[in-house]
C-alpha cells in the first residue's frame, strides 16, 4: 500500500487528490456566474484540447474505429450529464457538501456490478451500502445547511452524478475493455463537448459579471484538473498500481472539504466530519466486501473501479493496467 510507494509516487497522488478535490471549489465559484452548461462545455473543451495537444505531442492518438457508440454514451453519463448535475447542485450546496456526497460513487458502482451480474454482494458489502445511506443522511442532516427542500434537491442531483460514474465505471470495463486510458480521457472530453457546445447559445447569461477568478476557475478546470490530472493518475497507475491509485477515492473529498473550509470559509460542523468518516468507511467496506460471480470470474475477472474517463488498459510489458475510483467530477 502507502509504504510501498515511492516519494514521486506519493507526490504524485497527493498532488492529484488535491486538484480533484478542488475541482469542487472551482465549480462553487464559476457556476452561479456562468450557468452549469456554459462552465462544463468550457471544461471539457478545454480539457479534451489539451489532451488532444498532448497526445499528439506524444503520437498517442488511438483510433476509435468501433467504439464510437460506446464512447458517445460513456462520454454523456461519465462527463456531460454528471459534471452539468454537480454544477448544478453547486448554485446551492457547498463545495464540502459536494465533494462528499461524490464520495459515495463506489457504493452505486457495487450495486450496477451486482445488477449486471458482474459481482456478488457479501454481507459486508451490503453492510457498507447501508452504512453509506446513513452517512448521506447524517451528512445531509445535521451539516452546516438547513435541511431545506432546496438542500434534498440539490444533494439528490450530486447522488445522482455519483451513480452516473457508478454506472459508468462497470460500462467502460466491459464495452470498452482494453481501449487507452488516455485515449478514453481524450475522447470522453472532446466528445462531452460535442454533447454540450450546441446548448451553450440557449445558456449564455447575460448578465454574467466574469471576474478573474471566474475565469481563472474555468482555466484551471479544464487544464489542470482535466488534462493534468488524468495525466497524473496515469503515471500512478504504471509507478505505483492501480490499488494504490485507487487511494484517491479517499484523499480528493477531504481536500475537497478542506479548500471549502480555507478558501470559501465554509463552516464545517461535527454532522460533516461524522458524515464524511461514515461514507469513507462504508467505501472501504464495499471495495473488500464484494465477490465476482463465478461465471464472470471464469471469463474475464473483475477490476477494481475506475474514475471517470479512464479503465483498463495493457500497459508496458503486458501489465494489466485497471483505474481506480475516481470521486470527484
Amino acid at each position: 500500500m502507502l509504504e510501498d510507494m515511492t516519494p514521486a509516487a506519493l507526490a504524485a497522488l497527493l498532488a492529484l487528490s488535491a486538484i480533484w478535490g478542488g475541482s469542487y471549489l472551482l465549480m462553487r465559484i464559476a457556476s452561479p456566474v456562468l450557468g452549469p452548461v456554459v462552465l462544463i462545455a468550457l471544461r471539457v473543451a478545454l480539457g479534451g484540447a489539451a489532451l488532444l495537444l498532448w497526445a499528439g505531442i506524444t503520437r498517442r492518438i488511438p483510433s476509435p474505429a468501433g467504439r464510437w457508440r460506446a464512447l458517445f454514451t460513456l462520454s454523456a453519463l461519465n462527463s456531460a450529464l454528471p459534471f452539468t448535475l454537480i454544477a448544478t447542485a453547486q448554485l446551492y450546496i457547498t463545495a464540502s457538501l459536494a465533494a462528499t456526497l461524490n464520495a459515495t460513487m463506489p457504493l452505486f458502482a457495487a450495486v450496477v456490478a451486482a445488477w449486471w451480474g458482474q459481482r456478488s454482494l457479501t454481507p459486508r458489502a451490503l453492510a457498507g451500502i447501508l452504512a453509506g445511506l446513513a452517512g448521506v443522511a447524517i451528512l445531509v442532516g445535521l451539516g452546516p445547511m438547513a435541511p431545506t427542500p432546496q438542500l434534498l434537491r440539490s444533494s439528490a442531483l450530486s447522488l445522482l452524478a455519483a451513480a452516473c460514474y457508478g454506472y459508468t465505471v462497470n460500462y467502460t470495463r466491459l464495452r470498452l475493455a482494453g481501449f487507452p486510458p488516455l485515449g478514453l480521457a481524450l475522447y470522453n472530453n472532446l466528445v462531452a463537448a460535442v454533447w454540450l457546445l450546441p446548448l451553450v447559445p440557449f445558456s449564455v447569461r447575460a448578465d454574467a459579471a466574469v471576474t478573474p477568478a471566474v475565469a481563472a476557475s474555468v482555466v484551471f478546470l479544464g487544464l489542470l484538473c482535466t488534462a493534468v490530472a488524468y495525466n497524473l493518475y496515469f503515471y500512478l497507475i504504471v509507478h505505483a498500481g492501480p490499488t494504490n491509485a485507487a487511494m484517491v477515492t479517499y484523499l480528493s473529498p477531504a481536500f475537497g472539504v478542506l479548500w471549502g473550509v480555507l478558501w470559501l470559509g465554509e463552516r464545517l460542523t461535527a454532522g460533516s466530519i461524522v458524515g464524511l468518516a461514515i461514507i469513507l468507511a462504508s467505501v472501504g467496506l464495499v471495495s473488500g466486501g464484494t465477490a465476482a460471480t463465478p461465471e464472470r470470474a471464469a471469463r474475464v475477472g473483475f477490476a477494481a473501479a475506475a474514475p471517470t474517463g479512464a479503465g483498463s488498459a495493457r500497459g508496458t510489458g503486458g501489465r494489466r493496467q485497471t483505474a481506480g475510483r475516481r470521486p470527484s467530477p
